[in-house]
């Protein structure tokens, strides 16, 4: 079983995720090099991705979770998140979200081919993790430690990945 740690850009996706990878003795994929360079120019030149352009990488994110990982994905919407359901039955979601101000604040402190004029865009497209949906929504708003700790007491404490041979 892969866990997928979703949100909007800025939200700490990739350090909780890394966190939590470390946590479970798992591997973690960052989803952000599953992307074509196709996607990742669209991106940088300020352009969002339609659908027809995330479906091949996230298939390559659900992927990642079947082999055991703990992947960083945005998966905004529930279309998505059933994508990566289809690839993957058993994947949990850890959604994470922060205060639109928060995540502005964050993305323009890093380095990233995502900027910050696209987040309007990515909060657009989120919506809530729906009680048929295997996983917990958290407030990203403790250290990437803790808020990987959260999850796991949310999720049973039980949350374990398993890399497939």
């Amino acid at each position: 079983m892969g866990i997928v740690v979703a949100g909007p850009s800025g939200v700490g996706k990739t350090v909780v995720g890394e966190a939590l990878a470390a946590r479970l003795g798992a591997p973690f994929v960052d989803g952000d090099a599953l992307h074509p360079p196709e996607n990742i120019a669209k991106m940088s030149a300020g352009v969002p991705l339609t659908d027809a352009d995330r479906w091949p990488w996230l298939d390559r994110v659900a992927a990642a979770a079947r082999e055991g990982a703990v992947v960083a994905c945005s998966a905004l919407a529930r279309r998505y998140r059933d994508r990566l359901r289809a690839g993957d039955p058993a994947v949990r979601f850890i959604v994470l979200s922060a205060d639109a101000a928060v995540l502005e604040e964050r993305m323009r402190a890093r380095t990233h081919f995502m900027p910050p004029s696209l987040l309007a865009s990515q909060l657009a497209l989120v919506e809530p993790l729906d009680a048929d949906e295997p996983g917990v929504a958290l407030v990203s708003d403790l250290s990437p430690q803790a808020t990987a700790e959260r999850a796991l007491d949310a999720l049973g404490g039980t949350a374990q990945t398993e890399p497939k041979n």
